[in-house]
């Protein structure tokens, strides 16, 4: 092969297995560290409402605060195996207590400071006007909805653990930054483009080799 040929082949080898890594590394990632579900209940309204996609990162209970969103699996609760998604409001060693105030002045307080919610339904952090003074277990959550009128949460459970969940339960935490998102697609495509240069180089390479090998016919004798 030629060193023009050779250099060819050398880079479409390089340039091709790059652009495999990056992709398949990418997408591998992408699965194992974050997904995304669609939203098919009115509990995190106006959050999230019904047919919201939102993505999620994989971690477990210990890793999230309060005012996370998380999605954790409680079966002996609600009856299915699937995911039920959730704000934290308390983590093990917090008083959670409803409420101060009434109407759109009530507040929840968490170790006796007034917790503030904007996020929850027409700023009603009570909705049921149920009363409960929880202190979690290390190890457990406190978890509400956003709608706090229309969610089956902490609030209804007192008789296991207080309503509380075990961090164990936690499976993924929503997340609203896209950015990571945004660099894995960004990676999976520039591999892909990669691996596609990869393969023209190659095919330069090869056309390359063909034309070198190719026989070159005489110059014809002028007979005189």
């Amino acid at each position: 092969m030629s060193g023009k040929g050779r250099g060819l082949g050398i880079a479409a080898v390089l340039v091709g297995l790059l652009g495999v890594v990056l992709a398949l590394g990418s997408t591998v990632y992408a699965r194992n560290s974050y997904g995304s579900s669609t939203i098919s209940s009115q509990s995190m309204a106006p959050t999230y409402k019904p047919g919201d996609r939102i993505i999620f990162e994989k971690v477990g209970g210990s890793e999230v605060h309060r005012g996370d969103v998380v999605l954790f699996s409680a079966p002996d609760r609600y009856g299915f195996s699937g995911s039920v998604v959730q704000r934290v409001i308390g983590v093990g060693g917090d008083e959670v207590v409803c409420c101060t105030g009434s109407g759109t002045d009530a507040r929840i307080t968490v170790n006796g400071k007034p917790l503030s919610e904007p996020y929850v339904d027409q700023g009603d952090v009570d909705g049921v006007h149920k009363t409960y003074d929880v202190k979690v277990p290390e190890g457990r959550l406190f978890l509400l909805g956003d709608n706090r009128s229309n969610a089956m949460d902490s609030r209804f459970f007192a008789s296991d653990h207080d309503g509380t969940v075990a961090e164990s339960a936690v499976r993924d935490r929503v997340t609203d930054d896209r950015t990571v998102a945004f660099v894995i697609g960004s990676a999976v495509i520039a591999g892909v483009v990669l691996a596609l240069v990869g393969i023209g180089l190659g095919i330069a390479a090869f056309v390359v080799r063909r034309r070198r090998a190719a026989p070159v016919a005489p110059w014809p004798v002028q007979q005189g």
